[in-house]
């Protein structure tokens, strides 16, 4: 399955959401997407299912509960297909990062002054 094929479906990408903060039980993972998108927590582990069969998650066992983490490595497939279009966002980003230095840069002069 592509990863865009994963990806396009939002309950799968809040999961990757929420597991990109930290790892999560699979049943912190089910309260936040049950309370957000109104699913069963067996939907909730299917989604989770479908995001390890493809290679997105890992799982381990901790006693009764089962752990999962983000593997970042799957993630590699979009940030290559991004690569083309980067050039759109890239310089913006980096006019906004110097926008944001200078407006601290004014602060702390500002602050100096008084």
């Amino acid at each position: 399955m592509h990863a865009f094929d994963i990806l396009g479906d939002p309950v799968r990408r809040r999961i990757l959401e929420v597991l990109a903060e930290d790892e999560a039980s699979a049943g912190q993972v089910a309260d936040v997407v049950r309370a957000e998108f109104g699913i069963s927590q067996p939907a909730v582990s299917q989604h989770l299912r479908v995001l390890r069969e493809a290679g997105f998650t890992t799982v381990r066992a901790e006693g009764t509960r089962r752990i999962y983490a983000v593997r970042a490595e799957a993630l590699h497939e979009v940030d290559e297909w991004l690569t083309p279009f980067r050039r759109f966002w890239e310089p913006r980003l980096a006019a906004l990062e110097t926008e944001i230095a200078r407006g601290k840069r004014d602060r702390r002069r500002t602050q100096e002054e008084s």
